[in-house]
């Protein structure tokens, strides 16, 4: 994965605020660069360190392995949930996922004014590192 990708992908993620989230897709269309799945492999392997739980599956559903940890995060921010997650953080048990439809981020203008500027420095990065070096090039 390229670090100009995984850079972009991961200062979008600190834009989404406390008790938003988005999904793997919607990074990616807000980037106007690669899918689902290339978000959801820079999460996996470089997310650690930003606010990987607003991040989830189309769905709504927690990453995986990272349920209980992600939930705490959840309840803390006030980030809009549905099913049986009350008795999730009590016993473990029930299955309960994020409400993306109440709890999908909405950019603001100077949000998007943030997000343009990221696309933009990714889309330059990429091509001046893709151009050839052919000595023919003008």
């Amino acid at each position: 994965m390229r670090t100009e990708y995984v850079e972009a992908v991961l200062a979008l993620v600190e834009l989404v605020p406390p008790g938003a989230a988005v999904a793997y897709g919607d990074v990616a269309e807000l980037l106007g660069s690669g899918g689902a799945r290339q978000v959801g492999s820079v999460m996996s392997h470089h997310g650690s360190g930003v606010t990987w739980w607003r991040v989830l599956r189309a769905n709504g559903e927690a990453p995986q392995g990272l349920e209980a940890e992600a939930l705490r995060f959840y309840v803390r921010e006030g980030t809009p949930l549905v099913g049986r997650y009350q008795d999730f953080l009590r016993t473990g048990e029930g299955r309960w996922r994020v409400d993306l439809m109440a709890a999908r981020w909405a950019p603001e203008d100077g949000d998007f004014d943030l997000i343009d500027a990221i696309a933009e420095r990714l889309e330059r990065r990429l091509h001046k590192m893709s151009a050839p070096d052919d000595e023919m090039t003008v």
